[in-house]
């Protein structure tokens, strides 16, 4: 009865005609970014957090869940029509996708990745509303230990589930961890490489930081690698889907959206992985594996039904514990800060109509999607032929104005400056950004709970290994880290991101 009561309270937030009208700017903005290669749903949050403090903190939230979830749907319109991924989880669906499109079933495929997409969102949103309050019960139990420990976790499973080098995303956790350490120590007030700047006193502006690293490093890195795109638009009619078509994508509906949910919970991207884990599984399970890469519905519906799964469910995390299960929830946690919400367990409790709005408005966002999605297919394919030239400049300037506009401080030019630069430095070294990000976020919070927890038990480090919880978490992070440094492991994972790529 507590669930109906909740899910009634959460629409009853997201139907307002306000949060309406920010959850179809999301899910149109994050169409459209999922149809543009190259900006991606990171770089536009991040871009987009300094006009979020100007908003209600539900609405602001809502918006940029919409822009989220509403990037995988616009990654498959392009990675089906024209064969070119918006969004790095649509790159396994321009594989069948794009060869149904030749063979003049666009318009089938595309309502096979609506219809599986709204499927695996409807059931993930659920999945969402039935164990985040639970695990919330959970949390509230955790201690300073706990948390530190949890936070740990977070970290090392970022760091396996990163592209490339381990070692490089090591490096990158370390230096997220190191800029989470400017400002002043909130125990002595002593300040801490501020460099003898007072503006970074209060430590580094994490929009400043986010909109470099993410927005100005991936706009650098489009303008260099500028090629001319040739849109070649199939022609698109019939889309409903033939009964043979419903036979043969229910199966891999049902798969994809479980594989995404479970998937899309672990730190360090699900989502993408989820789609390329339910491809994997879909041709083993075939009988006519041979199709695939030729116009298989299966290829089709399992990735679409499993990244949309996988981008629902990183909420439950961040909405339970305040731990980020990706760079997006990273800038969602972010956006929280700005407004003055502490993320964690506590969200639920004390602000429990934007809990329950953000999770009711998923279901409303993907209905959207499905209703305007298909009709409005000509306008997305017709804006690739926007030159980045023309487009980016435009984008560099709102950034420019957005960050000002937060604490009305130059200082934070500066720092979205120098972040774009190092940010454009670390693609270029093949250094994977996100796991930065997450220990630049997690920083602060891990060091705060690891002094909470030693002034508590008076000094003593056995603290984190003699309360139960604490001491399984550390053990299974510590578990993780030495299965990715496997030699089978580290050949296997260094062959997924390969294909991936």
């Amino acid at each position: 009865m507590d669930l109906f009561n909740n899910l009634a309270l959460g629409f009853a937030t997201a139907t307002s005609l306000e949060n309406l009208f920010f959850c179809l700017i999301g899910v149109l903005l994050g169409t459209l970014i999922g149809v543009l290669p190259g900006i991606g749903a990171t770089a536009t949050i991040a871009m987009l957090l300094p006009i979020t403090f100007q908003l209600e903190p539900v609405s602001s939230l809502i918006m940029l869940a919409g822009i989220y979830y509403g990037a995988q749907y616009g990654g498959s319109t392009t990675a089906i029509l024209i064969n070119m991924p918006g969004e790095s989880s649509s790159a396994v669906t321009a594989i069948d996708g794009y060869q149904m499109a030749r063979k003049g079933r666009a318009g089938a495929a595309l309502a096979i990745a609506a219809i599986g997409s709204f499927f695996a969102g409807t059931v993930s949103t659920f999945l969402v509303a039935i164990f985040a309050p639970p695990l919330t019960q959970i949390a509230l139990q955790f201690g300073a230990a706990e948390y530190f420990s949890l936070m740990v976790v977070g970290l090392v499973s970022s760091i396996a589930l990163a592209h490339g080098s381990i070692v490089k995303a090591l490096a990158m956790v370390a230096l997220g961890l190191l800029l989470g350490l400017v400002g002043t120590d909130i125990y002595t007030g002593t300040p801490r490489f501020t460099l003898g700047i007072r503006e970074y006193a209060d430590g580094l502006n994490f929009v400043a930081v986010a909109v470099g690293v993410f927005g100005i490093a991936e706009i650098l890195r489009n303008l260099e690698n500028e090629k001319t795109r040739s849109v070649l638009m199939a022609k698109v009619s019939e889309l409903m889907p033939s009964r043979e078509d419903f036979k043969a994508m229910v199966g891999p509906v049902l798969r994809g959206t479980a594989i995404g949910s479970i998937l899309g919970i672990l730190p360090g991207g699900g989502a993408i992985l989820a789609a390329f884990a339910s491809y994997t599984v879909e041709k083993k399970v075939s009988k006519h594996p041979e199709e695939f890469g030729h116009g298989a519905v299966a290829g089709v519906a399992g990735p679409e039904s499993a990244n949309n799964a996988g981008a629902q469910t990183s909420f439950i995390p961040l909405l339970t514990l305040g731990i980020p299960a990706n760079p997006v929830m990273a800038l969602m946690i972010g956006a929280m800060i700005i407004q003055g919400i502490v993320p964690g367990p506590n969200v639920a409790t004390e602000q429990p109509a934007l809990f329950w709005g953000i999770i009711a408005s998923m279901w409303i966002g993907n209905l959207m999607l499905v209703i305007l999605n298909l009709p409005l297919i000509g306008l997305w394919v017709k804006l690739l032929t926007i030159p980045y030239y023309v487009l980016f400049p435009i984008i560099m300037a709102f950034c420019s104005i957005g960050v000002y506009s937060v604490n009305s401080n130059v200082y934070d030019l500066y720092a979205v400056a120098f972040f774009g630069l190092i940010g454009y430095a670390l693609l270029k070294l093949r250094c994977e950004p996100a796991p930065l990000l997450l220990g630049f976020v997690l920083g602060p919070l891990l060091e705060e709970n690891l002094r909470r927890a030693m002034i508590l038990s008076r000094g003593d480090p056995a603290t984190f290994v003699t309360r139960p919880i604490s001491a399984a978490l550390l053990f299974l992070a510590a578990l993780v880290l030495v299965i990715v440094f496997l030699p089978s492991v580290k050949k296997k994972r260094e062959q997924v991101f390969v294909e991936e790529d």
